[in-house]
């Protein structure tokens, strides 16, 4: 299956880059790929959301789960550790997904990564989706994060937006169809 590159944009001290075209009925599976996203505060968390056609305010229904790896650089005795990260993940909640944990602010602590998004355009199922990133955070760990779920609506999605928890951050984002 062949990628196509749709969009691409670029944040520069912004508080969220929201996508709202190019999600349509032309492919059944759309792939987010994340490169340099580097929060302008410390232990602040990436993540997403969508809106349904028509709708507004990025706060659809969503349960998820979320488990991340990490390994500290000074060999800290805390880790390295897989765990289940109960506080990032969603039972049908409105708020945006995390897709990673807290990331540092520092030039060599930013976060790469992909979130895939299968058939938004369905009018007849929910809207299944995983991701994977890798972070360095405030503490100099590196985590990876994996997480997966589901948005709970049957109307198509055709808009999502990222964001930091709080704060603005800088970084690339490439929106793919795959078909």
């Amino acid at each position: 299956m062949a990628m196509t590159l749709i969009s691409t944009s670029t944040a520069s001290d912004a508080d969220n880059i929201d996508i709202t075209s190019g999600i349509d009925s032309t492919y059944k599976l759309y792939i987010f790929k994340f490169y340099d996203i580097n929060g302008g505060t410390d232990a602040k968390r990436f993540g997403f959301q969508v809106n349904a056609a028509s709708q507004s305010g990025f706060n659809e229904t969503i349960t998820s789960t979320h488990f991340d790896a990490y390994h500290y650089e000074s060999g800290d005795p805390y880790g390295p550790e897989l765990r289940y990260n109960t506080a990032s993940d969603q039972a049908q909640g409105t708020a945006y997904q995390d897709l990673s944990s807290g990331g540092g602010s520092d030039a060599d602590q930013s976060l790469a990564g992909e979130l895939t998004l299968f058939n938004p355009s369905s009018t007849t199922y929910v809207k299944h989706f995983y991701a994977t990133t890798n972070m360095v955070s405030n503490d100099d760990a590196s985590f990876n994060a994996f997480v997966a779920g589901y948005v709970n609506t049957t109307a198509a999605v055709d808009e999502i937006s990222f964001k930091m928890t709080a704060g603005n951050f800088t970084g690339t984002i490439k929106m793919y169809g795959v078909g």
